[in-house]
């Protein structure tokens, strides 16, 4: 029997992480010398996009790792797991603080490098030092002039689907109305 059919018949035909029965393929995961169930999941466009595009994480989509996250299959351990990690949302801490690994499987999951943020890795902080990821939504704590127009941002307005700077942590880009615009993180509050 073929992988795909294998993984098919396990995941009754849905994505193993968020249940969608669209467009769906099976994803290796990137330690996998060669296909196998155990290394392998079933799962939707949308999840293998955000899985290997950190840029294209959307936090809400992934709020399907509640229920995944218990999966009997490895695989999907492991990425409900990764994913979680890159993350970084209160929720996601939450989940992590009452998922459980096996010993063996939690080494498996930390080999791709989603545990622990590198030295030099970036960490982008709102107005009270909450960690910030790409997606969250933040609000501004006061009145913003745009250069280069003549916009005024105003305060208490909600900046959704943020993007990180990966080369200035003090930076993020939103949108204000219909402006993309580049913002100052001790500007912005977590919502």
């Amino acid at each position: 029997m073929s992988l795909e059919r294998t993984l098919q018949q396990r995941s009754s035909a849905t994505c193993e992480l968020c249940s969608s029965t669209e467009k769906l393929a099976v994803y290796n995961l990137p330690e996998a010398k060669e296909p196998n169930d155990k290394l392998a999941l079933y799962a939707c466009n949308i999840c293998v996009q955000q899985m290997d595009d950190a840029d294209q994480i959307d936090a809400n989509h992934w709020r399907c790792l509640n229920d995944s996250m218990w999966s009997e299959h490895d695989a999907v351990k492991i990425m409900a797991w990764r994913m979680l990690n890159r993350i970084k949302a209160d929720w996601t801490q939450d989940l992590l603080g009452i998922m459980y690994l096996e010993d063996d499987i939690l080494e498996l999951a930390k080999a791709a490098g989603d545990g622990e943020p590198e030295a030099d890795q970036l960490i982008h902080r709102d107005v009270n030092g909450v960690v910030l990821a790409h997606g969250d939504s933040v609000v501004l704590i006061k009145d913003l002039k745009v250069k280069g127009s003549s916009l005024i941002a105003k305060q208490g307005t909600a900046v959704r689907n943020i993007r990180l700077d990966h080369e200035n942590e003090t930076y993020i880009e939103g949108k204000v109305g219909p402006t993309r615009i580049v913002i100052i993180t001790e500007y912005v509050k977590k919502i």
